[in-house]
């Protein structure tokens, strides 16, 4: 939708290079969930040195404590083994040393968090508390963080707007994790399948290339449209809706709708929702009558 919206407002671009942009900005979304899953080694790392200190300046013998108990972390130390991700850490210039401040507060509410203390409390883990453990701290201090986001600003203007769905990814990733894959535990893949890929081109495209006909429809099947007056995010974000529903015959209808009014909600005007809603209602009405939707 943000592409959509730019590309109007650059005169001149082609359907080609903005179809690199959505490559662009795909490829850069997959680059944010390796980012945060390096995180969660940035956090072992400050309990790693934090743990070794504490054990050097100790006066009794086999003292640990709970920065010790998240450096053997089961589930981080597979992390901190796995290939994929060491491959691409090679590649990255940013790495989470350069935010240790940050990354400090984060650990410091890891080990001040009620969880983290149950666990302490426990004279023994196993692999899956360890990964529990992970997966609840993750959940409680890094989802919905507002903390996050001048960082992540800083690294890429791509990922304002991901952070939300990244998360969903990064614990989907903890709960796949299994010991007995060791440092070959597959991570997710940038997409689901090719066909995820080629909805995304084949929409985007679409949308622009139908730009004439789905403007049309508003037109013609909405009472005193007029382009001027209305919201121009209203209008992209209809376009792409019809754009949806008439190139992808097997997604339902009641699923465009609900994902177009959310997208309405969020970046349009209050009242976007019910205007988007009710401008779809009609058109896809009219659609069905006269036989060019089949939904």
């Amino acid at each position: 939708m943000q592409l959509i919206y730019a590309y109007y407002h650059n005169e001149g671009k082609t359907t080609e290079v903005a179809l690199k942009e959505l490559d662009y900005s795909l490829n850069k979304s997959y680059d944010l969930y390796l980012t945060l899953l390096a995180f969660l080694l940035e956090i072992r790392e400050i309990a790693q040195r934090k743990s070794e200190l504490r054990a050097r300046n100790s006066t009794r013998a086999g003292v640990a404590g709970c920065d010790a108990l998240l450096a053997a972390n089961r589930f981080l130390c597979q992390l901190a083994d796995n290939r994929t991700l060491q491959e691409w850490q090679k590649n990255q210039k940013f790495t989470w040393v350069t935010e240790e401040a940050f990354v400090k507060r984060i650990y410091t509410k890891w080990m001040d968090d009620e969880v983290f203390a149950a666990y302490a409390d426990r004279t023994s883990h196993d692999y899956e508390d360890d990964r529990e453990l992970v997966r609840k701290l993750y959940k409680n201090h890094i989802v919905g963080n507002d903390d996050f986001d001048p960082v992540l600003e800083d690294l890429s203007l791509y990922w304002n707007d991901d952070k939300e769905i990244i998360d969903s990814f990064v614990l989907k990733t903890i709960k796949r994790f299994d010991p007995a894959n060791g440092a070959e535990q597959e991570l997710l893949p940038a997409y689901n399948a090719q066909e995820d890929h080629d909805f995304a081109r084949t929409l985007f495209v679409t949308t622009i290339e139908k730009c004439a006909e789905l403007r049309d429809l508003m037109a013609k099947y909405s009472k005193n449209w007029d382009l001027s007056r209305m919201a121009f995010m209203d209008v992209i974000i209809i376009q792409i809706a019809l754009a949806e529903i008439m190139a992808f015959p097997s997604i339902p209808l009641n699923v465009s709708f609900n994902e177009y009014i959310d997208i309405a909600k969020v970046y349009s005007t209050p009242n976007s929702y019910k205007y988007v809603n009710g401008m779809l209602n009609n058109i896809t009405k009219n659609l069905q009558e006269t036989g060019a939707i089949h939904k």
